[in-house]
């Protein structure tokens, strides 16, 4: 049994670490469509804090990173950002990640750099930085990140996987949709690996 939960364990691991790592490389693409996956995946609705949320093959369960705030609207300094399941496969249940999910997988890091602004790294892959901040346009924290040189306000991460072993996946692509911050657009930004 220990050894069953161990190697789905180190599988997510080594899962997130190809997806994330996917992030170091530029040669990312605008808008491609091919190798769409199989499966229909739901967009969480009703969740008043949602910063973006990631999503991939094999099942439609659902990582949600959701703004941390008190009762007043304040976001708590030492953990700005929540991250759970949406489990979609288990009648729509939210979900704590695991421990070595929230270690070693899913998790973020998360670093102040000035007044309500954080630095924001995934555990699995710390090359690339995002950021979490106020917009001064509609005075609503967002995250953002830089991929292909455009400044991206970041709604969704998308990873394809085909195939592959239990221990190996075959990552495809990993996607980033969100808002060109630029052109105050929507932008697909594909990353193959």
């Amino acid at each position: 049994m220990t050894s069953k939960i161990f190697t789905k364990i180190s599988c997510s691991f080594l899962a997130v670490f190809i997806l994330l790592s996917a992030f170091s490389t530029v040669n990312a693409q605008t808008a491609d469509r091919s190798n769409p996956s199989p499966l229909k995946f739901p967009t969480p609705k009703g969740i008043k804090n949602q910063l973006f949320y990631l999503q991939r093959d094999p099942n439609t369960n659902t990582i949600i990173y959701e703004l941390n705030v008190n009762g007043r609207g304040e976001v708590n300094k030492n953990e700005p950002i929540l991250v759970y399941w949406l489990r979609y496969d288990d009648n729509d249940e939210k979900k704590d990640l695991s421990y070595i999910q929230r270690k070693f997988a899913y998790g973020i890091q998360t670093k102040e750099i000035a007044k309500d602004q954080w630095e924001i790294r995934f555990v699995s892959h710390k090359k690339i930085p995002m950021y979490l901040m106020q917009s001064k346009e509609d005075q609503k924290y967002h995250v953002y990140v830089t991929v292909n040189n455009k400044k991206i306000e970041l709604s969704k991460i998308f990873v394809r996987i085909e195939g592959g072993s239990f221990w190996l996946p075959n990552v495809k692509y990993v996607e980033l949709t969100g808002i060109n911050t630029a052109t105050d657009t929507p932008v697909v930004e594909r990353i193959k690996v």
